[in-house]
């Protein structure tokens, strides 16, 4: 139970400042409700009416969305290999030299296909 003990002083930390702010907030913030508060903010553009089962969205941002995630989870991988280089040693070395390669080679067909442009 002691290991945990940071953890668990880490999550009512957390927790406590977050009911916090809400409570300050509403405490100390205006009350006034009108339309225009209520409707969604879309960077100062006014919102379009959308369908009944909503709006489509061009597949651009789906496949933006996608090379996030596929290079984000790259570098989740980076950080177990660098915090236990030493522990692996050629080896692991090796292996991340393989993936790194791997995802450079996905980056490099991503960028000829054009899927890092923003039209």
């Amino acid at each position: 139970m002691e290991l945990y003990t940071p953890v668990l002083g880490l999550v009512i930390l957390a927790t406590g400042f977050a009911v916090f702010s809400i409570v300050m907030s509403m405490a100390t913030g205006p009350s006034r409700y009108n339309r225009a508060r209520l409707d969604a903010y879309e960077c100062g553009i006014e919102p379009t009416p959308q369908a009944v089962g909503g709006g489509r969205f061009p597949v651009k941002y789906y496949i933006t969305a996608m090379l996030f995630i596929v290079f984000d989870i790259e570098i989740i991988f980076l950080y177990p290999w660098a915090v236990h280089y030493d522990a692996m040693g050629f080896f692991g070395l090796v292996e991340m030299v393989i993936f790194i390669a791997t995802v450079f080679v996905a980056y490099a067909y991503v960028w000829r296909r054009g899927g890092l442009d923003w039209d």
